[in-house]
């Protein structure tokens, strides 16, 4: 028997629409052709196993392994039945999913498998499968994905399918299901009106989906704990798939690489991308992490006998106290009195207050500046040190960063940007920054055409250069 290796993966989305409904929006319908490409693609391989990993079949204890030989079944999507059911009769490897969870087991993780009868797909799985697999030809297993599982633990769970696909000789392919940002719209929508929620999360989407057309699979799992701090719903669930599927691929970076397609779900992003093993010539492999084989139950991100040795989340947290100290008072969670609006992609205030309060169909917010949610760490640089020594600073940056926080914060509340009317700006050196201010009020706010009122003043509670008092108008 010859040697089984993984011979490409996929990342595709997990929402109904683009089986259901595709023709409501033209993204959706790009969507479903790429769903269509990657099928094609798939038979052409001729792979014998599909691995779905979806981050839509959560679980707390261990993973969980589908081992039902041929689960039939109706779903309904719980946010959107209104779309309509999958009827579903999956072929699944039961054998290679019993010896995955005995793979597991002599690599020290928790898992079990499932073969209940009506025991319920998740949506991202059934997805997958009816759309890349629509005749049923290769036999599929599907994974859960842990919740509190950190990045070793789900390398891990990776390492002991790979033996599995190794010694049965397997052709397989990996898929994880997932959307990139979660931020979906609140309310129903009409589907014409369907885009990526949040300008943030976009710029993040479109980061990562660069990162993947340059095939370098390793990079986005590193950074995905910076990624999931500043998306507008942080969890880390979506992109322990990214974590999962770099160790399916040895930790690579450079696999060849195509983004089929990328669009809006219900607000969320929404991506086909394919990734060839081939090496795309280009990429080294960057992997800077503890190369954990077996999984001891610790779950601080990185196995390690050096007592003294911090994990990445132990550094991370210390590096964001740190922040906190020097760059202003005291952080305050925010108030949260009838009417008020807050949100975790803001930065907390410095005092008791909400980010935002909502008076009839007016919104008010607080004064708002640059600081970032987390690390309220502060982009273009602090104005001065912790011994009030001036510094160097990015006028232009410290606006561009407001703008971002005050659109998190009127999104949250159901409204945007464009439904500002009036702002009041506060700038402790008019004389040196009101040039670079403008040019970026003008490059955004400017074009939507709110009042405005610059005021100079002599200092901000944080060494921040700008901040802004806003009122807009809550979207009908």
């Amino acid at each position: 028997m010859s040697e089984g290796e993984i011979i490409g993966s996929y990342i595709v989305p997990v929402h109904p629409h683009t089986y259901l409904v595709p023709e409501q929006n033209p993204g959706w319908t790009n969507l479903r052709n790429a769903f269509d490409e990657a099928a094609l693609r798939i038979k052409n391989s001729e792979a014998d196993l599909l691995i779905i990993y979806s981050t839509t079949w959560p679980s707390i204890i261990g993973h969980q392994i589908q081992a039902d030989p041929k689960p039939e079944w109706v779903m309904v999507d719980h946010d959107f039945h209104d779309l309509g059911s999958i009827p579903y009769s999956f072929n699944i490897d039961a054998e290679f999913a019993h010896a995955w969870n005995d793979a597991n087991h002599e690599r020290g993780l928790k898992s079990r498998t499932i073969n209940y009868h009506g025991f319920p797909i998740d949506v991202g799985s059934v997805v997958a499968l009816k759309l890349l697999n629509p005749d049923n030809a290769i036999p599929a297993v599907i994974v859960s994905s842990n919740v509190y599982a950190n990045r070793s633990e789900t390398s891990v769970l990776a390492k002991a399918c790979l033996d599995v696909v190794q010694s049965t000789g397997r052709k397989a392919i990996a898929i994880t299901a997932m959307s990139l940002s979660n931020r979906m719209f609140t309310e129903n929508i009409d589907p014409k009106d369907d885009k990526i929620h949040s300008l943030k999360d976009d710029e993040w989407n479109c980061k990562i989906l660069e990162l993947m057309e340059m095939g370098r699979l390793e990079d986005v799992g590193q950074l995905s704990r910076t990624i999931q701090k500043q998306i507008r719903v942080r969890k880390v669930v979506a992109f322990k798939p990214m974590w999962w599927l770099s160790a399916m691929n040895d930790n690579r970076n450079d696999l060849t690489g195509e983004v089929l397609a990328y669009e809006a779900i219900h607000g969320a992003g929404a991506a086909v991308i394919h990734l060839d093993p081939a090496s795309c010539g280009t990429g080294d492999k960057e992997y800077d992490e503890d190369d954990v084989e077996y999984f001891h139950g610790d779950r601080s991100v990185l196995e390690s006998n050096d007592s003294e040795t911090t994990s990445i989340d132990d550094e991370v947290e210390a590096e964001e106290e740190i922040m906190v100290e020097e760059n202003g008072p005291e952080l305050w969670e925010p108030t949260t009195a009838d009417g008020s609006v807050n949100t975790d992609s803001a930065p907390k205030p410095v005092g008791a207050y909400p980010h935002a309060r909502r008076v009839g169909d007016l919104l008010y917010l607080s004064g708002v500046g640059p600081r970032q949610a987390g690390t309220n760490s502060i982009p273009g640089g602090p104005i001065h040190d912790e011994n009030g020594e001036p510094l160097d600073y990015d006028i232009k940056a410290q606006t561009h960063a407001v703008i971002d926080n005050i659109s998190r914060i009127l999104e949250e509340a159901g409204s945007s940007l464009d439904q500002v009317i009036d702002v009041t700006t506060f700038l402790v050196d008019m004389k040196r920054d009101f040039k670079g201010y403008n040019e970026v009020w003008a490059e955004t706010l400017g074009n939507i055409g709110p009042t405005r009122t610059t005021l100079a003043i002599r200092a901000l509670p944080t060494p921040i250069a700008v901040e802004m008092k806003v009122i807009a108008q809550l979207s009908e």
